[in-house]
């Protein structure tokens, strides 16, 4: 093989490098990206949350345990879950759909969610299966709650 043919199988040997480093690279890029506004954060109680974060919704119960949090700090789009130790809704919330889409993403926030959930409280969606609560809130109902005049948390 002459000198063309060796740089020829060696510029396909380094654009086949390139392209699999190209198939780790941009996922974890994505993720990166993806994730780089948002917040989590875990607490052992409802009170340990909401004295932490202003963020965290006024109508957790204190009582409330294990708590996992995701909030984008670009917008009102929230994620929460919690451990209920008596398994029922927590005071000011009302039976009703879900307004807004889920836009984060958590492994421990379950796909079917939406399908669940049967209640609202504040400007959260909330699906309550068995002692654990789920709820997200979706920036867009908070935006337009707020022009409306009925933000509430």
């Amino acid at each position: 093989m002459g000198a063309v043919g060796r740089m020829a199988v060696g510029a396909l040997a380094g654009a086949a490098a390139l392209a699999a480093g190209a198939l780790v690279a941009v996922p974890k890029a994505q993720d990166w990206f993806d994730g780089r506004h948002q917040e989590k954060a875990h607490y052992p109680t409802g009170a340990a949350a909401k004295q932490d974060r202003a963020s965290v919704p006024r109508w957790l119960p204190d009582g409330a345990t294990r708590i996992t949090y995701l909030m984008s700090t670009t917008g009102g789009d929230r994620l929460i879950k919690a451990t209920l130790p008596d398994g029922k809704l927590p005071d000011g919330c009302r039976k009703g759909g879900p307004e807004g889409p889920v836009r984060l993403t958590a492994s421990w926030f379950p796909n079917d969610a939406v399908a669940r959930a049967d209640a609202r409280c504040g400007l959260y969606n909330v699906a309550l299966i068995g002692n654990q609560l789920y709820g997200w809130q979706d920036d867009g109902v908070v935006v337009a709650a707020r022009k409306a005049g009925t933000a509430t948390e």
